[in-house]
């Protein structure tokens, strides 16, 4: 008897140590990613915001205002990606929202091998396939042997997918023609009883507009705390994450600018769900029990209209004419059309095989093509990704160039407008806005962090975007992303 007294004693003391020693983490890591966020949002409506939303997070939170995204161009799915993987387009692969690789046009989560789950539409026709790296999720599973649970929702199927990464548990996103939410067969064969559950209740008419609706960041939110409530988030004995993308803002932004009441409108309809969202996860895990950080994806110019108005440099760079130029210069050179693929955002894509079957020179096609952009005088730059060295351009650009070369994916040529002017041409009737090039405008973006083990403070010294994700793993004591190339912030990793 005292032998077996004696082992059990010395059983509940191993447990106790080893409950000791274990790593401490929250019970969940939220992060939230609101699309098109100017830095300056965090301070630009203060006045009017709520005191349990943005105001919130930063009072309370940490936050890193000069916080830079290092690569171009400044696009969606590349900054949802790099936000997670702590890496850039060279590395992760997703070179763009849409890109062109070995000829044929891709989306950035297009995948016809898998089906749409939860419509009869082809809305489901996505996964992370195109993703070549490991993010925040991944290494959390890893690191939990597969235990943890990770989720990821938004409006647009790539800020949901993304984020999530490649072993995600699963990713929710809007389908227009169905009024729902939707996922596809990479993740699961049918929707959880309670996703479909809330979608008879939050259903919307075939067709409506949510992305252009401050109803889209509602709903957002809303089926963010379905996911955790249903699959039990934060309720095991590892930690969990989910990935919300606030979609709405971008599109809105798009239409109407930067200003004006309903850029206006729709941050105060994110401040006021960030609030009663705040206190969900308050109530749900204990504050102090949860990390949650917002950032960007990236920011916005301000309407080359709305800046002349106010005699400030304002305009945009003829896409068209520069499509039809570049096409006409290559003709004539080689006495073959087609020797211009596309243009697609700011990267110029040659027809390599066009080129070689009239026996062309790719280098001497691409300094053709280079050196007739240079005349242009609205554009900044115009760089052939191969020969980046010796472009005549500041070193902070010429870094970024190369982190955003995907070679495959990014095509040949970047171009860089101006500042002031957006990389389309802008009509006098025009009221929105874009991004996508090198300006502060589109670079520079909010990052705060509240919640466990974050004390209030902020800093000015420089952090990245790809500085998130190996911040986060190291607060978690979980290995980074096997593509970053950011640093922890020393202030919340101490």
């Amino acid at each position: 008897m005292l032998k077996k007294v004696t082992l059990l004693a010395c059983a509940m003391l191993i447990a106790l140590t080893a409950s000791a020693q274990g790593v401490e983490r929250p019970k969940i890591v939220v992060g939230l990613v609101v699309d098109q966020m100017r830095w300056d949002y965090l301070y630009h409506y203060r006045d009017i915001y709520g005191q349990g939303g943005l105001r919130r997070l930063v009072d309370e939170g940490f936050s890193c205002e000069n916080t830079m995204i290092n690569y171009l161009p400044t696009v969606t799915a590349i900054g949802h990606t790099s936000v997670y993987t702590g890496s850039v387009p060279a590395l992760h692969g997703i070179a763009g929202n849409d890109f062109i690789e070995d000829g044929i046009e891709k989306s950035s989560c297009g995948d016809n091998n898998v089906e749409t789950v939860g419509s009869d539409t082809k809305k489901g026709h996505s996964s992370p396939h195109n993703l070549l790296a490991a993010t925040i999720g991944d290494e959390l599973k890893l690191a939990t042997d597969f235990k943890a649970r990770v989720y990821g929702v938004a409006i647009k199927d790539r800020a949901a997918i993304l984020p999530a990464g490649h072993s995600a548990n699963g990713a929710f996103w809007w389908d227009k023609k169905a009024g729902n939410f939707v996922t596809s067969t990479y993740y699961m064969d049918r929707l959880p009883a309670w996703a479909e559950e809330f979608n008879k209740k939050n259903h919307t008419e075939p067709g409506f507009e949510l992305n252009t609706s401050n109803l889209g960041v509602t709903m957002t939110f809303k089926m963010a705390q379905a996911i955790i409530d249903g699959e039990q988030l934060g309720q095991g004995e590892v930690t969990d994450m989910i990935a919300i993308s606030i979609s709405s803002t971008d599109a809105i932004g798009h239409t109407y600018g930067t200003r004006g009441d309903e850029n206006r409108e729709v941050f105060l309809t994110l401040d006021r769900e960030m609030a009663s969202f705040f206190t969900y996860l308050d109530s749900k895990f204990g504050k102090g029990n949860y990390l949650l950080f917002l950032t960007a994806d990236h920011g916005a110019a301000h309407n080359p209209n709305y800046l002349k108005r106010h005699h400030m440099p304002g305009g945009g760079w003829d896409k068209a004419a520069a499509k039809q130029g570049i096409d006409s210069l290559l003709t004539a050179k080689y006495g073959s059309k087609g020797l211009l693929r596309d243009i697609v955002g700011t990267r110029i894509y040659l027809n390599h095989e066009r080129i070689d079957s009239v026996r062309g020179d790719l280098r001497e096609a691409k300094t053709l093509v280079v050196d007739w952009l240079k005349k242009d005088k609205t554009l900044a730059f115009a760089v052939d990704y191969e020969n980046l060295e010796n472009a005549t351009i500041p070193q902070t650009l010429r870094e970024r160039i190369a982190n955003g070369y995907c070679r495959h994916r990014s095509g040949d040529i970047i171009i860089g407008t101006i500042p002031g002017h957006l990389y389309f041409n802008v009509k006098d009737d025009y009221i929105g806005t874009s991004h996508g090039v090198w300006s502060p405008d589109d670079s520079h973006i909010p990052l705060v962090f509240m919640g466990w083990h974050v004390t209030h403070g902020s800093t000015n010294t420089p952090t990245y975007i790809v500085d998130i994700a190996p911040t986060v793993c190291s607060m978690l004591h979980i290995p980074w992303p096997n593509a970053t190339i950011g640093n922890p912030i020393n202030a919340l990793c101490k």
